[in-house]
């Protein structure tokens, strides 16, 4: 038989069997051996449904809008104003490229730069010999153009490329080491330079966490701590007249003041947490829940002060990530760590 005749006739027995036949599936289905009750109450519970609800998302309902509390909270950062330190493998490499330049590039003519016989280019061969006669500053006795220049790379455990090495040498080759009479200063009149300031800030070494001058090269955010200890980003209730980044800029100043100059970065939630309400046995509301809605922004310039503040709060902190990982609740960390910057 063809089979083309064999799928016609399996098509004309599935006709003839009429409405009354049911797959396999469904036909076993209908014997199973357990509870349909079992298996609604194992639902509810893992989808925290109150005991007369049968699905895991009923429909939207203004009785179901009164079990939570819409809130949008201001997540408000100070962005790094340092870059991060450098690692020693790092300093290293950046030390090796710098002395492949040497060797690549021309011999540095100082004749290009210096009048011959002025102040500028006695001071300029007076660090030259110093140096042993390099023309870079700080890349130690190493001669780019002589028979081992292919030597180039640093040694493992050399401190050449230490930064306060580099800091150190940078400074010193900065002084001026000729008098106004264009002749060699002596040692004692010699006028050290300005150093710049160092990455480690007074409010580092005291661990002031309400200042904004400390850790200088990470993300520092805002948070408040309310009247019953627990800490959080300064949060508001949403009225039914405003948008959530109109309720959060209310909560900022609210809490912290408007002796700051803040920007908002959109209108767009970065992160939510939900936390399902609480039910009695008679299936009445116990305890509502929460739906937070976090937005975030930068402070410019400013300070936070809970002086006049409206809500109750008690203190405040500018905190890193991990720091804000021992202050905050779990669940409340975890809400918003993704938007949270590693550094």
């Amino acid at each position: 038989m063809a089979a083309s005749s064999r799928g016609s006739n399996s098509a004309a027995a599935l006709f003839r069997r009429g409405q009354s036949s049911i797959c396999a599936s469904c036909r076993n289905a209908q014997f199973r051996p357990y509870s349909t009750g079992a298996e609604a109450a194992a639902t509810a519970e893992a989808h925290h449904l109150k005991p007369t609800e049968s699905e895991p998302h009923p429909p939207f309902t203004a009785s179901r809008r009164s079990e939570y509390r819409i809130k949008s909270s201001f997540i408000l950062t100070r962005a790094p104003l340092l870059t991060r330190s450098l690692a020693p493998f790092e300093n290293a490499f950046f030390f090796y490229q710098k002395r492949l330049n040497e060797r690549l590039v021309l011999p540095f003519r100082h004749t290009l730069f210096f009048k011959k016989d002025t102040a500028a280019d006695l001071d300029w061969r007076i660090k030259f010999e110093e140096r042993g006669r390099i023309a870079a500053k700080e890349l130690g006795r190493y001669y780019a153009q002589g028979r081992n220049a292919w030597n180039d790379e640093l040694l493992v455990g050399s401190t050449l490329s230490n930064e306060d090495r580099v800091r150190e040498i940078l400074l010193k080759d900065a002084e001026n080491r000729v008098t106004e009479d264009g002749e060699e200063a002596d040692p004692e009149e010699i006028v050290p330079v300005e150093r710049p300031t160092d990455r480690i800030t007074e409010a580092d070494k005291t661990n002031d966490v309400r200042r904004l001058d400390r850790k200088l090269d990470r993300t520092l955010y805002l948070i408040v701590q309310g009247s019953d200890g627990k800490w959080q980003f300064p949060t508001e209730d949403v009225p039914t007249e405003e948008h959530l980044h109109e309720t959060a800029a209310r909560a900022l100043e609210s809490a912290a003041g408007v002796n700051m100059n803040t920007w908002m970065v959109g209108r767009v939630p970065v992160a939510h947490l939900v936390r399902q309400p609480e039910f009695n046995e008679d299936t009445s509301l116990k305890q509502r829940g929460e739906k937070v809605f976090f937005m975030k922004g930068r402070i410019m310039a400013g300070q936070a002060d809970l002086k006049a503040n409206k809500l109750g709060l008690q203190d405040f902190n500018w905190l890193t990530k991990e720091e804000l990982m021992e202050k905050l609740p779990t669940d409340y960390f975890h809400s918003v760590r993704n938007m949270m910057a590693d550094r």
